[in-house]
């Protein structure tokens, strides 16, 4: 229903997590490259635990590689930068979320290819650094899933 993208995730445990959220959604989950780490991981293999096999998930060597590969509807930055709240967004079947790394986000030449009205801010208190990888793609798909009356869940 949905497509996660993660650019340069670093931190195994974060992808791991996030590939068991895509196995058990039914969401498709694009990492692209360089990891952070190699996708053999113990840490990876802890977090996802054997969720890896079930999970729908591509590797790419680029941006444009993946966004090629991908047949979406909206593509959607969530950045501590953007004003707009990601709540008032109507996601959409086939909408990508485009997460960057742990340490340093979504590039500037990244956002700079995505329009300012697909650039989305998960609310927290002021001067707040950030929330974990992981939550934040656990909150954002769960939002575009509650929108779309969990189709396909039970």
């Amino acid at each position: 229903m949905f497509h996660i993208i993660l650019y340069n995730p670093e931190i195994p445990p974060n992808t791991g997590n996030i590939m068991r959220l895509a196995a058990n959604t039914g969401t498709q989950l694009h990492l692209i490259r360089p990891l952070g780490f190699n996708l053999s991981d113990n840490s990876l293999k802890r977090a996802g635990l054997d969720y890896k096999k079930d999970a729908d998930y591509f590797l790419h060597d680029s941006f444009e590689i993946c966004l090629n590969s991908i047949k979406f509807n909206q593509i959607y930055a969530f950045t501590k930068f953007a004003t707009k709240k990601f709540t008032s967004v109507k996601f959409k079947r086939n909408d990508c979320f485009l997460f960057g790394s742990e340490t340093s986000g979504l590039p500037e030449n990244i956002l700079n290819k995505i329009k300012n009205i697909n650039k989305l801010r998960i609310p927290m208190i002021k001067n707040s650094r950030s929330l974990n990888l992981s939550n934040s793609v656990s909150i954002a798909i769960y939002e575009g899933l509650r929108q779309n009356t969990f189709e396909n869940l039970v």
